[in-house]
């Protein structure tokens, strides 16, 4: 349950308490003022499938818990053909399909989705520094239930590989933080993988903020 802080007949910007990425899949169900709406104007409740089109995070303890706030594109009433299929893909927007209502890339079973990608895409160099930080897991219910304090292998401003003991799997939401510099981000995990070592590592993207390398 959330309230919006702004709402258009193509999007809507609310806070959330559990974590979230851009490019998710996520379905609304609000009462949306009739005049807004694209279809189902008889309803009570307004219900439809978004986008989630940027993010920023937030402090949990001056907004009653809210983890982050989003921006989603509406697109429609029902979701694209290849969601039921891996309901974890990622979508872009494509273009405005009429007055009211976005689009959304696609392949070639829907010409209208395009799954995102996944893996880890750098677009900058990683620096080898070990720094020392604190890896938390969200769990399904959006709560901290596991920790590790580790090192990062190597960084950047939108992402890092830290060593790791922990079990988890692609596409976990995680909470890293460091106290020098006295950051925190969200990440997500895009790959895991064991070295020549024998040791684990998480390669992870941030999310919503950039690591701040020149603190």
């Amino acid at each position: 349950m959330s309230r919006l802080r702004d709402v258009t007949p193509f999007g809507a910007r609310f806070t959330l308490k559990r974590p979230i990425e851009i490019g998710r899949l996520l379905h609304l169900t609000l009462p949306m003022p009739r005049q807004l709406r694209v279809f189902d104007h008889v309803e009570d409740q307004y219900r439809i499938w978004c986008i989630v089109r940027n993010l920023k995070l937030l402090d949990p303890a001056k907004e009653k818990d809210a983890l982050i706030e989003i921006g989603v594109a509406f697109i429609g009433k029902r979701p694209p053909r290849n969601f039921e299929s891996d309901p974890s893909q990622r979508y872009d927007i494509a273009q405005s399909a009429g007055e009211m209502i976005w689009s959304v890339k696609n392949d070639e079973a829907d010409p209208k989705v395009i799954e995102l990608p996944e893996t880890d895409q750098r677009k900058e160099s990683r620096y080898t520094i070990p720094m020392e930080v604190l890896v938390e897991v969200f769990d399904e219910k959006g709560e901290l239930s596991q920790k590790e304090n580790t090192v990062t292998e190597n960084i950047s401003r939108h992402g890092a590989s830290v060593f790791t003991s922990l079990l988890l799997s692609q596409g976990r939401f995680i909470k890293v933080s460091s106290e020098q510099p006295r950051t925190w981000l969200l990440a997500v995990v895009r790959d895991v993988h064991t070295g020549t070592d024998g040791i684990s590592r998480l390669h992870l993207e941030f999310v919503g903020k950039e690591w701040p390398l020149d603190s």
